[in-house]
This record gives C-alpha cells, sequence and structure tokens, in this order.
C-alpha cells in the first residue's frame, strides 16, 4: 500500500505522462503547486498522464458544520485537478480557468480521504472539459462533476 492506505499507481500505456515528462515528474511538479486553496484543503496529486489525473483530500478540516464533506471544499478539489491537468496538458503558455462546473453529491463522507479520479473529455486550443468521479477509502461513489474550462494565453506570454 502507498501514503494513507492509497494503492501505488505506476505510470503504463492507458495512462501516458503529459508531454515533455515523465508521469513521476508530472506529479513531483503537481505537488510543488502552493496556493492558499490548495494548502488549506491538503489536496495531495497521486497520478498524472494524459488520460486521466488522480488526487485527494482529507475530510477532516474539510467538513460543514454536521461533520460531513464540504460540497465546497469537494467542488474545489475537482476543478483544481481539472485546471491543473489541463495546463499540463496544453503547456506552460496557456492558462485554465474554469468556467462551468456541474456537480452532484451522492453520499457524504465523515472521515479518511476522498480521491479524485479527473478524466479529460477532450481538450482543445481555447475550451477542455473534464469528467470527474470522487470516491470515499472505500471506494463508494461520493461525487460526480463536470468541468467546462476556458484556455487563454498566459498574461506573461503576451
Amino acid at each position: 500500500m502507498g501514503e494513507q492506505g492509497v494503492p501505488p499507481r505506476t505510470p503504463d500505456e492507458e495512462n501516458p505522462a503529459p508531454p515533455g515528462m515523465t508521469s513521476d515528474e508530472a506529479v513531483a511538479i503537481a505537488r510543488g503547486i502552493q496556493g492558499p486553496m490548495v494548502e488549506k484543503l491538503g489536496i495531495e496529486f497521486l497520478e498524472f498522464g494524459e488520460r486521466r489525473v488522480r488526487a485527494r483530500m482529507p475530510v477532516g478540516g474539510n467538513t460543514q458544520p454536521y461533520g460531513v464533506l464540504h460540497g465546497g471544499a469537494t467542488a474545489s478539489l475537482c476543478e483544481t485537478v481539472a485546471s491543473v491537468g489541463t495546463a499540463f496538458l496544453v503547456g506552460v503558455d496557456k492558462v485554465a480557468v474554469g468556467i462551468d462546473l456541474s456537480i452532484t453529491h451522492l453520499r457524504s463522507a465523515r472521515d479518511g480521504w476522498v480521491t479524485v479520479t479527473a478524466v479529460p473529455l477532450r481538450i482543445g486550443r481555447t475550451i477542455a472539459h473534464w469528467d470527474m468521479r470522487v470516491h470515499d477509502d472505500e471506494g463508494r461513489l461520493v461525487a460526480v462533476s463536470r468541468l467546462t474550462l476556458a484556455v487563454r494565453d498566459s498574461p506573461s506570454a503576451q
């Protein structure tokens, strides 16, 4: 078993690394991403490839007053993972920003971790679409989400 009971995944032909790097390099770079939201939520990237991105977040510290995982934290996990995934796939000279997020919460989580598997449906020149599934430690489906992102030139590249 890997970190905190998560089975380790190895790169394979089913999920090739982003262009110009290995899957391990992509995960290492993603883990270095800093920002108040990523740090507050405790998001950890687990797998990076052209066909899927996986990350997890602790339930503890991300709950609503009733003691269950906050839906906004789940939505932020999904948007963060797809945004970073898009950035890796379109290149550092581009910026990916969410423009439409939908999420359906199917069951609550009270402890442990939730893990999102994000799959790009289409990565175009100006728009990207992702499908995401969030599971708890027991593999139960917690939420499903779709995200559309705008892909634009980076202000520093202009």
